[in-house]
């Protein structure tokens, strides 16, 4: 089993990323789902030279993407969004593409349960095709009902998993399995065979290690049911305003090349620009606790 890390959780160049995790010793990297702000070529040559690989990427559902639009065009448009980051993991080498249907920080429905459920399918399809033909795997995500109200749970995630297609997958993730499900080990063991990425960070969305997540539990049910791929770590910490902050040099007041997209996804994470500091003790305490459960 490999480790890998996101980059969409600070806003920096991805030579500062690459850099920062070859030397803690992280194997690849979970690009973010924003394919017209790479170069693959060089972003290929970059991991490359530094000795590590493209695991996959995430797709970003914000402002208009949303594979539950009731608009047509909106469906389309989101259903091409997601192939683009296909197409950008595929040029990078990667392996998989997880996907979030809804848009993040929406929890108020277009329309009826039967309505965005033939949309969710129907455009899931549409990718799991476009992703199958270029050698990329599919996972659908649950995020926790904070977030959005569809797929929130492992469970329905292989329920639209199963109808999208023979082997469309799922990717769990530890911090939403923590609000949501009643056992997380017992829904990774029900993911057996479908299950195709793994995100982690604590229950707090803190760094593994700093919360109260079992670890060497969770790695040891993941080999159980044969996952030996990829934990890609996805932090997101929610920052203390207050004078209680444990981590004062954690807020980033000044953050450069901020876009204003990244800082809504991050706000709609519970989370905020962090400092390089924090971002890089967060970064090297993840890969000190899952490293001992790596085999």
């Amino acid at each position: 089993m490999k480790i890998s890390i996101h980059n969409w959780m600070r806003a920096e160049t991805i030579e500062d990323t690459v850099n920062r995790i070859a030397k803690m010793g992280y194997h690849s990297l979970e690009i973010q789902g924003s394919p017209e702000l790479y170069d693959t070529k060089k972003v290929k040559k970059l991991l490359d030279d530094a000795g590590l690989t493209c695991w996959g990427s995430v797709t970003l559902m914000l402002e208009q993407r949303n594979l539950l639009a009731k608009d047509k065009k909106q469906r389309a448009d989101s259903v091409q969004y997601v192939k683009d980051v296909v197409r950008m993991v595929s040029e990078l080498d990667g392996k998989m593409v997880s996907v979030v249907p809804g848009t993040v920080g929406k929890i108020i429905p277009d329309g009826r349960p039967e309505e965005e459920w033939e949309w969710a399918v129907e455009g899931m399809q549409q990718i799991y095709e476009y992703a199958t033909g270029n050698g990329i795997l599919i996972g659908i995500e649950p995020i926790n009902r904070f977030e959005t109200y569809f797929i929130n749970r492992g469970d329905q995630a292989l329920a639209l998993a199963k109808a999208t297609g023979e082997n469309c997958g799922v990717c769990l993730d530890t911090f939403h399995m923590n609000i949501e499900e009643t056992d997380p080990l017992a829904a990774i063991r029900r993911a057996k065979g479908r299950l195709v990425g793994f995100h982690v960070a604590d229950n707090n969305r803190m760094a593994p290690g700093m919360g109260t997540i079992d670890w060497k539990a969770t790695v040891e049910t993941l080999h159980e049911i044969g996952y030996d791929d990829v934990l890609s770590v996805e932090f997101s910490p929610p920052l203390d305003r207050t004078p209680a902050n444990p981590y004062p040099n954690s807020i980033d007041e000044s953050p450069v090349g901020l876009s204003k997209e990244q800082k809504k996804f991050l706000e709609d994470h519970g989370s905020s620009a962090v400092t390089e500091e924090f971002y890089s003790m967060l970064t090297q305490k993840s890969i000190d606790t899952l490293r001992p459960y790596l085999s």
